[in-house]
């Protein structure tokens, strides 16, 4: 089934928000934020998150199947002088292991390289996330080393990692 990438916009909050809740459901560990807190926010809050992550310093994208349907999401942030910051990546289940993610990472690399003028993508990745990590590593990031407390699960890290671009 053909994918295509497309940029997150305001007229897509519906999707935005389907995906957003998909993700929840699916992956609890991954996204910082309760399942149950996302369904208590309104249209003006799914707005305002977009407005966010389409600033200038900013990207969203999302892969969409031929049917309209979003089956995939992520979105990176200027973090630094000369980094950017992965966040939100998620593919549905069923579109695992063919190619989404690998489209969506192209998107934010092309990204970070021509507008942000990123050096390097730094993410987080949960310890428990196995399949995550092995992505990443997959397409050139490394562990540093560091971690981060995930503030949803009381004695639970985040592993940062690194691709240099």
């Amino acid at each position: 089934m053909p994918i295509t990438v497309t940029t997150v916009r305001p007229e897509n909050w519906v999707e935005f928000r389907d995906i957003r809740l998909q993700m929840l459901a699916d992956t609890p560990i991954a996204f910082g934020e309760t399942l149950a807190h996302a369904e208590g926010t309104n249209e003006a809050g799914w707005l305002a998150r977009i407005a966010r992550a389409t600033q200038p310093d900013r990207t969203a994208v999302a892969a969409v199947d031929e049917t309209g349907r979003w089956v995939g999401t992520m979105s990176a942030y200027l973090s630094g002088p000369g980094v950017a910051t992965v966040a939100a990546v998620w593919v549905a289940p069923e579109h695992r292991g063919a190619g989404v993610t690998d489209q969506l990472m192209d998107a934010l690399v092309a990204w970070a390289r021509d507008t942000a003028h990123a050096t390097a993508l730094r993410l987080t990745v949960h310890e428990q996330n196995a399949r995550a990590a092995a992505y990443f590593e997959r397409v050139g990031f490394h562990a540093t080393g560091e971690t981060q407390p995930y503030e949803l699960e009381p004695g639970g890290d985040l592993r940062v990692m690194q691709r240099d671009l």
